[in-house]
């Protein structure tokens, strides 16, 4: 039987953390208040030290070593925001630390961990590779290993999320956050359910990732064959056996929510909210935008990240775009003849459509003589827009489909 974490744990992670992490705002979310019929909020982890929650439990279990322990150094692995809460937390506490970050880590993450003063190694293409190697350079040096997720005192320092909550909101019915290896999730569950046990807590997976919802259906933590996301923050192969203990007893329900989901959510965020938060940190939105889960509201989601490449926000923001139907990926048969596509383009821009690039595409075999693909991206105001938009050309004698061709 696994010991859970307890509300004193948590109130004393809370006493630890005093003057080191920041008390994060709550802020309010029309949209999502609109689209649940009922308050709902925002809590902004995202604006945490670090750009995440993961300082919280980090400080607390590196702050609890022995002299002795501190002397070796830590060590950890991390697809980021972990590997920069450790590395702020060592850095703070005068310790050597080294991490250890999948080779794709995205570069911000890589360089706000260096920033911060650690030592990085690249290794492996997934967070439980670079897990391995971190263990085994634990092994090897005595460094003392911090793991992301699977610690109690990891998990007490994640907790500390919840007690800001229930002040922030004392009359709050729901919680929805992120999981991955579900170390925020079961703290957030060990201080709300002690404290106000009617507060449902939900945790939010990647479909792509989500190694939870059939380990709990197993009764036991199930590593997932394969998985990919967006969403790197929670992308974890296997739920820790003490995140586990804790998820099946304190946690209420354990959704997962599609990519297109995760898109929409960041680009609601960013539009309505002017919040730069980064897929694995919009997953709770995700879910409530979706309505994959049933809940009472007032409702509270966790931003639990803002540490997201910019190079992905570009491609997020058109997935997103494309997701709610303002982004279209066109291409239109027509014949190929001097006027055609300035006529093509005139239509598009008489149902104001607005078009960011063409190309003409004469290779396809299966083209008539004479005709010619013209592949289009546009940008619409939103899906019944873009249907008109669709349905008009389609009237005019024109082949349209999504995709590479018109066939």
């Amino acid at each position: 039987m696994t010991d859970l974490v307890g509300l004193a744990d948590v109130r004393a992670a809370r006493e630890l953390l005093a003057g080191i992490t920041r008390t994060t705002p709550l802020e309010p979310s029309r949209p999502l208040s609109a689209a649940l019929d009922g308050p709902a909020w925002l809590k902004c982890e995202h604006l945490q030290r670090a750009g995440s929650y993961k300082v919280r439990g980090a400080y607390v279990r590196i702050s609890r070593l022995s002299a002795a322990e501190r002397a070796r150094g830590v060590v950890a692995a991390s697809a980021g925001n972990h590997a920069q809460g450790v590395a702020l937390a060592a850095g703070l506490l005068g310790i050597s630390a080294t991490v250890f970050m999948p080779v794709g880590a995205p570069l911000p993450k890589v360089a706000a961990t260096k920033g911060y003063g650690a030592q990085i190694e690249l290794v492996g293409n997934t967070v439980d590779e670079s897990l391995v190697a971190a263990r085994d350079f634990a092994d090897r040096t005595g460094a003392v290993f911090i793991h992301p997720f699977d610690h109690a005192d990891v998990i007490a320092g994640q907790g500390t999320v919840a007690l800001e909550i229930l002040e922030q909101c004392p009359e709050v019915k729901t919680i929805v956050a992120g999981v991955g290896g579900g170390g925020l999730v079961s703290g957030i569950a060990v201080a709300a359910k002690a404290i106000r046990p009617d507060v449902r807590v939900i945790g939010v997976q990647a479909a792509g990732a989500a190694a939870f919802p059939p380990s709990l259906l197993a009764g036991r933590p199930v590593r997932l064959p394969a998985y990919s996301t967006i969403a790197d923050g929670i992308a974890v192969g296997i739920p820790g056996d003490l995140t586990f203990a804790h998820v099946s007893k304190l946690v209420d329900e354990v959704v997962t929510v599609s990519e297109e989901d995760i898109s929409r959510a960041l680009l609601m965020l960013l539009e309505r909210g002017k919040q730069v938060v980064e897929p694995a940190g919009a997953v709770g939105v995700a879910a409530l935008l979706a309505g994959v889960v049933e809940v009472e509201a007032p409702v509270v989601a966790v931003l639990s990240g803002g540490n997201i490449d910019p190079l992905l926000m570009l491609r997020v923001i058109e997935h997103g775009l494309a997701a709610a139907g303002r982004y279209l990926r066109l291409t239109v048969r027509c014949n190929d003849r001097p006027g055609q596509l300035a006529l093509l383009l005139s239509q598009i821009a008489e149902h104001r459509g607005n078009v960011v690039d063409v190309v003409h595409l004469r290779q396809n075999p299966h083209l008539g003589l004479g005709e010619v693909e013209v592949a289009l991206s546009v940008e619409t105001r939103g899906a019944e827009h873009s249907d008109r938009l669709i349905s008009a050309l389609r009237a005019s004698g024109y082949q349209v489909a999504f995709g590479e061709t018109a066939g």
